[in-house]
């Protein structure tokens, strides 16, 4: 319920996956983030970047949103209706600390 709030702030590259979320506030954060609105099929309905502390931003036909920093999304070219997947990643290099 919580998302990133409180947590420190993203890495370049990193992102936070909020599942059955189709709104986001940003009250109490210290930053800016990105966010892709994704529906039940994780086909992006709904782009949204840069919004600032104190803002909300959201997508009825969400069913899960990936917030990022600010500033991400534009290289990344995205577009409404593109469908992402997920892939587990099971890496760790030995003395890498793994950000949870």
């Amino acid at each position: 319920m919580r998302g990133l709030l409180g947590r420190a702030q993203l890495a370049p590259g990193e992102g936070f996956l909020i599942e059955s979320c189709n709104l986001v506030h940003t009250v109490g954060m210290r930053y800016a983030l990105d966010m892709v609105f994704l529906d039940a099929e994780g086909r992006i309905c709904k782009i949204t970047e840069a919004v600032r502390p104190m803002r909300c931003a959201g997508a009825f036909a969400a069913k899960a949103t990936l917030e990022l920093l600010a500033g991400t999304l534009a290289p990344m070219g995205l577009r409404l209706g593109q469908q992402l997947k997920w892939h587990a990643v099971a890496a760790q290099i030995a003395g890498d600390a793994v950000r949870q």
